[in-house]
């Protein structure tokens, strides 16, 4: 199918085609046409595959036929509700985009910076409001957003709302809407949390799942090490200098963990920053281009950014740290492998981690290839006996017959921490 087929107006025909897009992902063709005919949808798809385009581009058709070249107040008709502020700005982007030759008008709200420049916007009227939970009520309750026009909400990464507790937020959000509005629910993972939410929210609506419901892309290439907790970054220093890593995105549990991967990639030279929290939005955003930009080789995220980098040929993801929900594994590795195009996903499992990595499996069900040949090995405890039977795919003639002092010993190894 191309887009032309999908009845759109000639203006989103036209900004569609400069963006490259001839054929719609699957994800785009299915729910297109729904959200066109005004059901409520609940869309699952793997990270990458295009879910913004699918609800941007027949909201902006809808609004475009609405408003037209009215010169009356502008409304917020649209509203996209998404868990992190990177997020935010990454689907007010793609509005922007898709929306380039209509007169609709979009503003991406969220905490962390003042809200002045953003309540002048609203002053002055806007179509689509793109927001993050906490800054959206706090303008409302401040009187300066009104919702009484909306047509369509939006709740992007609706599971990870809820895994950051924005649950009670998503209700007040919704009581504030007309009854009468289309809603549509769209995230890579469709845990029985998020379909009971939707049964509470959504009328009658249209279900889309493209690929198996919370599976990994297939082109993405998978390894996991079994490493002492205090060789993690050994062993991470081993593999951005041997395998000359670059363009790397590093996942680490905390803010405090991500900062101190940072000091030590930096004390030896691999130019690296962190994106988390307890930065400003403006230093989340400066860190962000940089890394986009290339100026920096390296960026250790916590999972607040899991869904708010949109990089485009992202070649490695590594897991320092693996996530306590495995949801999160298949967002986290979706940052890599986006539009067809191949990454690779390493992930670092401690001894106590492995009860992460066995729902992990149980979760995407791929045969993950672990690899043996490396000197950070567990000291004690083999990562086969911990899973009950020997890892498929393992490379049988490396490192695992070391003795455990030339696997492990402190003698042996430099420290570079």
């Amino acid at each position: 199918m191309l887009f032309e087929e999908l009845s759109l107006s000639k203006s989103i025909q036209r900004a569609v085609f400069e963006e490259g897009y001839l054929n719609p992902t699957p994800i785009q063709e299915q729910s297109i046409p729904i959200i066109l005919s005004g059901r409520d949808l609940v869309g699952c798809a793997q990270t990458g595959t295009g879910k913004t385009a699918a609800f941007a581009i027949p909201i902006i058709h809808q609004l475009h036929r609405i408003v037209g070249s009215s010169k009356k107040a502008k409304q917020i008709r649209a509203l996209v509700v998404t868990p992190t502020r990177e997020l935010a700005v990454q689907i007010g982007q793609s509005f922007d985009t898709y929306a380039k030759y209509t007169n609709l008008t979009q503003l991406t709200i969220f905490g962390g910076v003042s809200q002045n420049p953003q309540v002048d916007t609203l002053k002055n009227g806007i179509d689509v409001l793109i927001a993050t939970p906490g800054r959206l009520l706090d303008l409302h309750k401040q009187g300066f957003v009104n919702l009484d026009h909306l047509h369509t909400l939006v709740l992007d990464e609706a599971d990870q709302m809820l895994d950051m507790g924005f649950v009670n937020d998503v209700k007040k959000i919704v009581k504030l809407t007309p009854k009468n509005r289309q809603t549509l629910f769209f995230s890579a993972t469709m845990p029985i949390a998020i379909r009971e939410l939707a049964e509470l929210f959504l009328t009658d609506p249209a279900t889309v799942t493209v690929s198996p419901i919370s599976s990994t892309a297939e082109n993405v290439e998978q390894r996991v090490y079994f490493v002492e907790k205090g060789e993690k970054r050994n062993l991470l220093y081993h593999l951005i200098k041997t395998e000359n890593l670059t363009d790397v995105l590093i996942f680490s549990r905390t803010k405090h963990g991500a900062d101190n991967v940072v000091k030590a990639l930096n004390k030896n030279n691999i130019p690296a920053e962190a994106i988390h929290g307890d930065k400003s939005q403006n230093a989340r955003q400066r860190v962000l281009d940089a890394f986009k930009n290339k100026e920096i080789g390296v960026l250790v995220a916590t999972d607040i950014a899991a869904r708010g980098i949109d990089i485009e040929q992202l070649p490695v993801v590594i897991n320092f740290d693996l996530p306590n929900i495995p949801e999160t594994y298949v967002h986290r590795i979706g940052r890599t492998g986006r539009a067809g195009n191949g990454g690779i996903a390493i992930s670092f499992c401690g001894k106590d981690e492995h009860p992460y990595w066995k729902d992990i499996q149980k979760l995407i069900k791929v045969d993950v290839k672990t690899v043996t040949d490396h000197q950070f090995q567990w000291h004690s405890g083999s990562p086969d006996a911990a899973a009950g039977s020997k890892p498929k795919n393992s490379n049988r003639s490396g490192g695992a017959h070391k003795s455990r002092k030339s696997a492990g010993s402190k003698q042996n190894k430099k420290r570079w921490y």
